[in-house]
């Protein structure tokens, strides 16, 4: 009698696998039909066509060139009967508030919420990527909400936040959609935040930038060899877009993921700080930030918290006035200093503003602090 019951039980939990797998299978074949029918889709910027109903797009420097049910590396856009179209736009995949120094942003609107949004899809595939449960698939796998531009302002006014942040994803790949509410967003009066790898063609870094308040630009590395084994990208267009931005009067900060022994030499580390000195400005500031084992690097261990203190004093060293540590509890690392009187005048912990003592943007002696803060 037991054998029978079990026997039975078995069965039915057979029945209920091959169920469940057909059905999303069947759900998914649906959603694929669904995409080659491109009134659902949003036409994208920035790509040229080619004999044959072929494609190349020319949104970042992957320059994909797609025949027809093709997508592109970032896995967000398609050629669809000869045409590119954008296949997240309005799709948003998470949405948080957040404190701006998550992002993190030291020297914009210390304090202030972050209305957070990001759909999925990435230009570069990180292999320690913390977001790439969302990042590295494809819109039909992950679950997402629609929301229009309209919608997503609304939103941010009714959370009483004072910006919104496009990230967790790259927001280059939804470009369309980020530059229509980046667009709406400074009507409303609102700040508008890029949480970037800034792998972007210049004609349409070009085009957002007067929408955008401020730049976070991840530099992953400072080598090519680095970019090509851990992320699939190159370093040159990336240095590229952080001095377009920087002359374009944007905001930016920097932060350097420190990975175990990939990029955390004091050798690259020193030439890196020196780079930022050099090519954006000894006031321009440098998060060092701690690696934790993540997605296709789990067998790596985290940085040594040594290791992320080193490189702080390092750029200091080198010239630059606002280094910052993160993902360590390190408090001088997390302190805006003036550089002159030293006196402490943003003190933080963690992700949150402890006091803030900057008056119209100066130290209490005058001494003017670049960022934004109005």
């Amino acid at each position: 009698m037991l054998n029978s019951l079990k026997k039975f039980f078995a069965g039915i939990f057979l029945i209920l696998i091959v169920a469940s797998t057909l059905y999303v299978v069947i759900h998914r074949e649906k959603i694929i039909r669904m995409e080659e029918d491109p009134s659902q889709f949003h036409e994208a910027m920035y790509y040229d066509k080619l004999l044959g109903n072929m494609v190349q797009c020319r949104l970042c420097p992957n320059q994909c060139v797609l025949a027809p049910g093709q997508y592109g590396i970032c896995k967000a856009r398609k050629n669809i009967n000869g045409k590119l179209y954008s296949m997240v736009y309005g799709k948003i995949a998470a949405a948080h508030i957040d404190p701006i120094e998550k992002k993190p942003f030291f020297h914009v609107l210390p304090g202030a919420k972050a209305f957070s949004i990001a759909t999925t899809g990435c230009n570069i595939q990180c292999l320690f990527c913390q977001n790439w449960e969302i990042s590295q698939v494809f819109p039909f796998d992950a679950a997402t909400q629609f929301a229009t531009p309209e919608d997503v302002v609304r939103q941010a006014v009714l959370s009483g936040s004072q910006a919104i942040a496009f990230t967790y994803s790259e927001p280059v790949i939804s470009y369309e959609y980020v530059l229509d509410i980046a667009k709406l967003a400074k009507r409303a009066g609102l700040k508008t935040l890029m949480v970037s790898n800034a792998f972007i063609e210049q004609k349409p870094l070009k085009e957002l930038l007067p929408f955008i308040d401020a730049f976070k630009v991840d530099l992953k590395g400072f080598d090519d060899s680095f970019y090509h084994k851990l992320t699939q990208g190159r370093l040159q267009p990336v240095l590229e877009s952080m001095k377009t931005i920087k002359q374009s009067g944007v905001w930016l900060e920097v932060v350097n993921l420190l990975v175990t022994n990939q990029n955390d030499s004091d050798e690259k580390i020193r030439n890196l700080s020196l780079w930022v000195k050099n090519n954006l400005g000894d006031d321009t500031p440098l998060h060092f930030s701690r690696f934790s084992p993540q997605y296709k690097m789990l067998n790596v261990p985290p940085t040594p918290e040594e290791t992320v203190i080193r490189a702080r004093a390092i750029a200091n060293q080198a010239g630059l006035k606002y280094v910052y540590t993160g993902n360590i509890v390190y408090p001088p690392g997390e302190i805006t200093y003036c550089p002159a009187s030293k006196e402490e005048i943003i003190v933080r912990q963690g992700m949150f503003l402890a006091s803030n003592g900057l008056k119209d943007g100066a130290c209490s002696d005058g001494e003017k602090i670049p960022g934004v803060w109005n």
